[in-house]
């Protein structure tokens, strides 16, 4: 067994709404830090845009250590070179204009205002209806059901956590606290919270859109460059107003963004149960997250910081261009020996047509040492060195 199996154990479940040596093929592949150095000029197509608050009104796995989310886990892998995705980016030979990037504008806000929710010590059948049967997503924490508040008929999301103790329960406290401090309109909004017996529940904003993930992976979705970029920038602005706030999502992946609908380019961030506050007088190190997206700090169990996220928003964007996993092995000791040497590559196939512009990106992020990277620093926009 080697150092890195050792220190890393691995969950196989997921959550809600080019390298080097042999890859494994598969049908649906999925499953992440170092200091900021310095930064400058992002080309536009991926340039941040401020996106307004939550503000209307109108209702409307384990390797010995590391506590490891795959999805993937389900799917089976094959023997191959990178692996790839049901869906492949469809890409046009010429590069794609400004005035091409037809944008729906950023995603509504939640049908509420945003609060500060104090967990209520109660059963949610005192205020809500919930569908048991209607299952919208589920991994390592339990299960996400259809709700309707009672007095107002409003449709939610209830996020149903088992916990078998005092750690376990402070950690969906610690989520709550976290969600209480999130407003922005990509970011999923909590409502809701109640507690009783060995269930704390969060009633969540709910959208209908599905995952990033089976949109991606969808052989019918007609995946363009364009799409990607738009998806990108959506989760850029998202992760930026999470880092304004010190706070580390830590857990970005497909599974994690949704669709506001079945169509439409708008997403939102969910799942903040790793998230972490990050004290800058603190050297935080973590020893979880999902094989696929974790950077090598995470996986080496070095310091972690704002580049973190940002290291899995370029595998995020690897994909989403491609169509192909950069990291993912037959293993997760493989995948994260690909992760610690930083061992990929642009397959030739894949990134033929598309521009320059996007590949310069995702080399800006998935570098090892001496990164320089798309961040997202407090009170500092998006920008390249």
């Amino acid at each position: 067994m080697t150092d890195t199996q050792e220190k890393f154990p691995v969950a196989k479940e997921g959550s809600i709404g080019g390298h080097g040596g042999t890859r494994s093929k598969v049908k649906s592949p999925f499953s992440s830090p170092l200091e900021v150095e310095g930064v400058k000029h992002l080309t536009d197509k991926f340039k941040q845009n401020p996106c307004p608050p939550n503000t209307r009104t109108d209702p409307i796995q384990e390797v010995k250590g590391v506590k490891l989310a795959n999805k993937h886990n389900e799917q089976e892998l094959k023997l191959g070179k990178p692996q790839m995705l049901l869906n492949k980016v469809s890409t046009d030979k010429k590069p794609l204009e400004k005035s091409e990037l037809k944008y729906d504008g950023p995603p509504p806000p939640a049908p509420f205002e945003h609060r500060v929710v104090s967990v209520k010590q109660t059963e949610i059948t005192t205020c809500y209806s919930v569908c048991r049967h209607e299952v919208l997503g589920g991994g390592r924490f339990g299960q996400v059901h259809k709700c309707t508040e009672v007095s107002t008929g409003l449709t939610l999301a209830a996020k149903i956590i088992k916990v078998k103790g005092a750690k376990e329960r402070e950690e969906v406290k610690n989520e709550i606290n976290i969600m209480n401090q999130l407003n922005h309109v990509n970011l999923i909004q909590l409502y809701d919270a109640f507690e009783c017996k060995n269930n704390l529940t969060l009633i969540m904003e709910y959208v209908d859109g599905g995952e990033l993930f089976d949109r991606i992976t969808d052989e019918n979705y007609h995946l363009t460059e364009l799409d990607s970029i738009l998806f990108t920038k959506q989760i850029c602005e998202g992760v930026h107003y999470i880092h304004q706030q010190y706070i580390l999502h830590l857990d970005l992946k497909p599974e994690n963004i949704l669709c506001i609908n079945c169509t439409g380019n708008q997403i939102k961030i969910i799942d903040f149960g790793l998230a972490r506050r990050y004290k800058p007088r603190e050297k935080l190190k973590v020893n979880f997250g999902t094989p696929e997206f974790l950077a090598p700090e995470v996986v080496n169990y070095d310091f972690v910081s704002f580049p973190t996220d940002m290291w899995s928003v370029g595998v995020i964007t690897y994909m989403l261009l491609s169509g192909l996993s950069p990291f993912l092995g037959e293993t997760d000791a493989e995948t994260m020996n690909y992760i610690v040497n930083c061992s990929w590559d642009f397959d030739a196939e894949a990134f033929e047509q598309l521009s320059e512009e996007a590949k310069d990106f995702i080399s800006k992020l998935l570098v090892k040492e001496k990164r320089y990277l798309l961040i997202c620093l407090p009170r500092q926009s998006y920008h390249l060195e």
